[in-house]
């Protein structure tokens, strides 16, 4: 699980975010009450709290991890999982946004929404596929109720009993 989450969120969240920033010029925005400095701060805590929500829900169940070669043998719909299908990215897409603002840069900025742009190709093209090969009908009727990347308002309960991890 450490060697996924080194490999994933870390690269992702800090040592290519760290690499535009140092290639660019980039002002960190002073801690003062400013709105921005708070809406910065408060999309980057709540997308590290769904990181790491989605990162103890994988590490509860232990069979499999949130990389994409060893991936979880049970469908979860629980948790972060009852809002949204991708809760991780979507914790990275907050996060990420966050960080642009926190250091009003816009490279990093262009960055996010290149991040954004790829995963909203990969997944429907591809590990949408895979998701639903491993789980079936119930894998289409939990998208059928649950938004890929933009949570619902109340959890999704499936009506019927389905393979997953509760």
């Amino acid at each position: 699980m450490l060697k996924a989450i080194l490999i994933l969120p870390f690269n992702v969240l800090i040592t290519i975010p760290a690499i535009i920033l140092y290639c660019s010029n980039f002002k960190l925005l002073s801690p003062s009450f400013s709105v921005r400095f708070i809406v910065a701060l408060g999309l980057l805590i709540l997308g590290l709290s769904l990181l790491i929500w989605t990162i103890t829900l994988f590490s509860a169940v232990r069979h499999g991890s949130l990389a994409p070669w060893n991936p979880i043998n049970r469908l979860i719909i629980s948790g972060p999982y009852a809002y949204v299908r991708n809760p991780m990215l979507s914790g990275v897409f907050l996060a990420l946004f966050g960080e642009s603002l926190l250091f009003s840069s816009w490279p990093l900025c262009v960055y996010t929404l290149l991040f954004i742009a790829i995963n909203a190709v990969y997944f429907p093209l591809s590990e949408e596929k895979g998701l639903h090969k491993r789980y079936g009908q119930a894998y289409l009727e939990y998208c059928r109720h649950v938004p890929r990347f933009i949570p619902r308002l109340s959890p999704y309960t499936p009506t019927h009993s389905t393979k997953e991890e509760k």
